[in-house]
């Protein structure tokens, strides 16, 4: 269940979630791997090398191929390492991002987030590909077919592991899932035998435009209900789901009325206040931005949904073509047995409000939280403005102290982290966030709800004992 960015900007995008051409010269991000020998065949590289990239790469990425000097890539095996590991891809957009062909600045997210070969490679997220990053090219391999499903988990444990030229860090069975990605067709989702759905029914997008917009659903139940797994199912093109309640505290007038969709831009590309102040007011319940999403908390954990319970229903359309496109969403909500829901999910959200950005400097805030009760975190995922150019968040207390379990370089689509198992944090441990801004502008930038304004926020799903 996703608990997307928290919807109080104003900027390109108000919150964004939910929670995935030219290739790629080398400039180092710092030294990669100590290498003590050269590397074998039956090591990871060397299995990416021999069973990956000799098959579906090497024929293109060749010294005096029309794709090596397009990219300035070469992959055959006497120079691929140096040519990706540590190497600035010449893709000017994606080098101005910050990435590398494979960044080795780090284990776990760090390297994967930072390295372009995922972002080429990783065919089940071309919706964000093509929508977020409209000039990185193409996926790769160009004209074929994506990568198996076990080849690309292989790679990523690799560049997760810190791309070492040597030794194992991958499992080799993890090649044996042949599958690849299909984009998944459109089709209504079956109703739930316990629950409910919602729909939005087929809308137009202009050409070469976005459009989002809200729309309240009433759930109209009369007693609580529990809510324990969300399935999503959308039109291709769309950026993003989001599925919202509203705060308790929510003035009566600031309430939108029932199915009237709320347009965030009016006509003229300008913010429609009154839809952005209601925004405030969110709680974020569940979203997604793949074309098909299904999720379930795990067994015998609920959120608790209060009787009469309303919903903003948020969809985000991109259409980058010249001829109108149409969206439509179907979302099932699926109740558990209230006597079989052993513990409740909650939402909390770790937010420091002291942010004071000077003008013209890069600023780095610090802030530790902990928890008074056992805590058992389902899910993780940050929110912060514009100016911000590094989240992280490390563990505090207990065996895993300073250990980096979240970091996001992407302020508009931060990733969406899941602990299967659940992470559990004893008494007194907790989170120290860290996050990094870049204050371009000329005015100092504090907190607040605006685009212009910043915030630093954690939010996360957890049950208690």
């Amino acid at each position: 269940m996703l608990p997307p960015a928290y919807p109080a900007r104003v900027g390109r995008a108000i919150r964004r979630c939910l929670l995935i051409g030219s290739i790629f010269v080398g400039c180092s991000d710092g030294p990669g791997p100590v290498q003590t020998a050269k590397p074998d065949a039956h090591s990871t590289w060397g299995i990416i090398q021999t069973k990956i990239f000799a098959g579906q790469c090497v024929s293109c990425h060749t010294a005096g191929a029309s794709f090596g000097r397009q990219s300035g890539l070469v992959l055959t095996p006497d120079v691929a390492y140096e040519q990706l590991v540590g190497a600035a891809p010449t893709n000017a957009a994606a080098r101005a991002d910050g990435l590398m062909r494979v960044s080795a600045i780090g284990q776990g997210m760090p390297g994967l987030l930072k390295s372009y070969l995922w972002e080429k490679i990783n065919a089940p997220d071309q919706e964000h590909f093509y929508g977020d990053h409209l000039y990185y090219g193409e996926i790769m391999p160009f004209g074929g077919e994506p990568l198996t499903n076990g080849e690309l988990a292989f790679i990523r444990a690799w560049i997760e592991a810190g791309a070492p030229e040597i030794g194992h860090v991958a499992d080799p069975a993890l090649l044996e899932d042949e599958s690849r990605y299909e984009v998944p067709e459109f089709k209504p989702l079956a109703e739930p035998e316990n629950g409910v759905q919602l729909h939005l029914p087929p809308f137009e997008i202009q050409p070469n435009s976005e459009r989002e917009f809200f729309v309240v659903h009433p759930l109209n139940n009369e007693d609580d209900v529990f809510l324990e797994r969300v399935q999503i199912s959308m039109k291709s093109g769309s950026h993003h789901f989001l599925l919202y309640t509203f705060q308790d505290d929510i003035p009566p007038e600031r309430l939108p009325a029932p199915y009237e969709y709320r347009e965030l831009h009016n006509g003229a590309g300008e913010y429609v206040l009154t839809t952005v102040l209601t925004q405030f007011y969110h709680l974020p319940i569940a979203g997604s931005q793949w074309p098909f999403f299904d999720f379930s908390l795990p067994p015998g954990v609920a959120m608790r949904l209060p009787k009469n319970t309303v919903l903003d229903l948020n969809s985000h359309y991109v259409n980058r073509t010249s001829q109108p496109a149409t969206g439509e969403v179907y979302t099932n909500l699926h109740f558990a047995d209230p006597s079989e829901v052993e513990h409740e999910a909650r939402l909390f959200s770790l937010n420091n409000f002291s942010i004071s950005l000077p003008a013209g400097e890069v600023t780095t805030l610090e802030k530790d939280f902990t928890f008074s009760e056992r805590t058992h975190v389902v899910q993780l995922v940050s929110h912060a403005h514009q100016l911000m150019v590094e989240f992280r968040a490390e563990m505090i207390g207990g065996v895993r102290d300073g250990e980096l379990i979240y970091v996001a370089y992407d302020w508009e689509h931060p990733p969406l982290l899941k602990f299967d198992p659940p992470l559990v944090l004893e008494r007194g441990e907790g989170f120290r966030l860290e996050t990094t801004y870049d204050n371009w502008t000329d005015q100092e930038v504090n907190f607040g709800l605006l685009s212009t304004d910043e915030m630093m926020i954690l939010f996360g799903f957890y049950y208690e004992e």
